[in-house]
């Protein structure tokens, strides 16, 4: 990761940032023709440089770094002496849980200065951020009635056997102002309205859910999260739940192409218990994320290997085959064996963000090993001749249903 100390400039917020022209000249022309004319008129405006629409302000004492895949994270520079180190556990509008190292929680603000930093992303902070914090208010238990701080913890997950620290009486709740941002490693995100949309941070593996059946198995939501594990150097598992429902041989072949490309298939139930041994084992000591569609069974799974979380569950619509938001935000989960799982909202469409379409062949453990031996370097592998990649289709070295997946994920989002 390459740094550029120094300082960092940042966007004025719109509230300290006034009208830059006028909503209606014409309007203005048409009322008062005796006040105008048409040589005190505008000709042109000046849209670029440093006018009034790029204005900025500077931040002393904050590190910008610049990481491979061309995401910003400002570095910035704080006295550590009085603050607390902490995860972020779960962000509900202004006010994070944060989990400090005292294994106390915190219903933390965010320093304004951080939430005012030019950003991609649509939040500044997000679930499993490292976080430095300061403690404004010790006695922040006296600050919330009971039924607040009840509710805070059970929004945790802090039952009797939460990790969070045993019963919930011995969980403060107090209050905190975040102060510094660690740069993070390990993000799932995807793009959302032109943002970076980060769902978990500093994260160690991904568990793509899906299910056999109610709703059935999306491949192309499996290999759009595939893709975004291999930008991300994360490792990737595939959890085939609710397979107590099907007969897993009429998955036989699907479950074939990802085994044979190097990826671990993992078949789940969470009524019959099937592979939560196995599944409860890789937990341990890593930083999880759960993703995938509505109803899959996502938090199920997390009930059934972590007895007393007590995650919200719900049926799938008998109509449509789609599950309802149970998980609205997402959320750290600590573990009592060890390690944490992050607990995140249904996805129904994952658009890749910060992928180019010449790179995604190259993500592709079966299509990398053809990509350069295509007579053209920029080759997109959809339309160009001597393509070493539709050839290998062709002679059917690499699964038709793959590539037709890259052809509709370059043809649908990256190749205007």
């Amino acid at each position: 990761m390459a740094k550029k100390k120094g300082k960092t400039r940042a966007e004025f917020r719109k509230k300290h940032q006034g009208r830059v022209r006028d909503a209606d000249l014409t309007r203005q022309f048409r009322q008062r023709p005796e006040e105008n004319s048409i040589e005190d008129a505008v000709q042109a405006e000046r849209l670029s440089g440093k006018g009034a629409l790029t204005r900025k302000k500077t931040i002393a004492g904050a590190e910008r770094e610049v990481d491979d895949d061309g995401g910003l994270q400002v570095d910035l520079k704080v006295d550590q002496t009085n603050l607390v180190q902490g995860r972020v556990l779960s962000v509900h509008g202004l006010q994070s849980k944060v989990l400090g190292q005292d294994d106390n929680l915190y219903a933390c603000s965010t320093r304004q200065v951080l939430k005012s930093l030019a950003t991609d992303q649509r939040g500044v902070l997000v679930a499993g951020d490292r976080v430095w914090f300061r403690i404004e208010h010790r006695d922040g238990v006296g600050r919330m009635s009971a039924s607040q701080r009840a509710g805070a913890i059970r929004l945790e997950g802090a039952g009797e056997n939460s990790a969070l620290g045993g019963q919930s009486d011995q969980i403060v709740v107090a209050d905190g102002m975040i102060e510094r941002i660690e740069p993070r490693h390990g993000i799932i995100c995807r793009a959302s309205r032109g943002k970076q949309h980060v769902i978990a941070a500093n994260v160690d593996a991904l568990l793509i859910i899906a299910s056999a059946a109610e709703p059935g198995i999306k491949p192309v939501l499996i290999d759009r999260m595939l893709l975004t594990a291999a930008q991300c150097e994360i490792e990737p598992i595939i959890v085939i739940n609710k397979v107590d429902l099907v007969d897993f041989a009429s998955l036989q072949a699907l479950v074939g192409v990802y085994a044979s490309l190097g990826y671990r298939v993992l078949p789940t139930s969470a009524e019959t218990g099937q592979n939560l041994e196995y599944l409860r084992a890789f937990l341990k000591q890593r930083q999880t994320a759960l993703a995938g569609q509505s109803g899959v069974g996502k938090s199920s799974l997390l009930n059934a290997i972590e007895p007393g979380l007590g995650l919200a569950v719900s049926h799938v619509s008998a109509e449509n085959q789609k599950g309802r938001h149970t998980t609205t935000a997402s959320r750290l989960i600590p573990l009592s064996d060890g390690g944490a799982v992050f607990d995140t909202p249904g996805i129904r469409q994952f658009q890749l963000w910060d992928i180019e379409a010449s790179e995604v062949a190259g993500l592709m453990p079966d299509l990398r090993p053809y990509v350069s031996h295509c007579r053209y370097p920029n080759c997109l592998h959809l339309a160009e001749d001597d393509c070493a990649v539709k050839n290998a289709v062709a002679d059917a070295r690499i699964d038709a249903r793959r590539y037709d997946a890259y052809c509709h994920l370059l043809e649908d989002d990256l190749v205007a």
